[in-house]
């Protein structure tokens, strides 16, 4: 398995547009590295590739889908009588960011 590098780090960090000081870097390689060390031993475990997938963590675990029906909504005049201030169909709300 490839290990990161810090190189790689400040790559990715640049394309999601966040900056990374030298510590916050060394802290992302730490725990990629511990990461990477659990892949490793999870990896390990004997016949790991025979047991199938789980989709709960119990075993007797029931469950039952409910049918996806749409239902009719109430006329957006009705729901906008509940609003405070209202523009058009659109409801005014407090300004909270600059």
């Amino acid at each position: 398995m490839s290990s990161f590098t810090k190189q790689m780090v400040d790559d990715y960090a640049c394309k999601l547009l966040i900056g990374l000081t030298d510590e916050e870097n060394k802290m992302v390689l730490d725990e990629f590295d511990a990461i990477d060390k659990s892949i490793d031993l999870i990896n390990k475990i004997p016949n790991i590739s025979s047991v199938s997938p789980m989709t709960h963590a119990l075993d007797d675990f029931e469950f039952e889908l409910r049918s996806d029906e749409a239902l009719e909504s109430i006329p957006i005049n009705e729901a906008l009588k509940n609003a405070g201030k209202v523009d058009g169909r659109e409801i005014e709300v407090p300004k909270v960011v600059d």
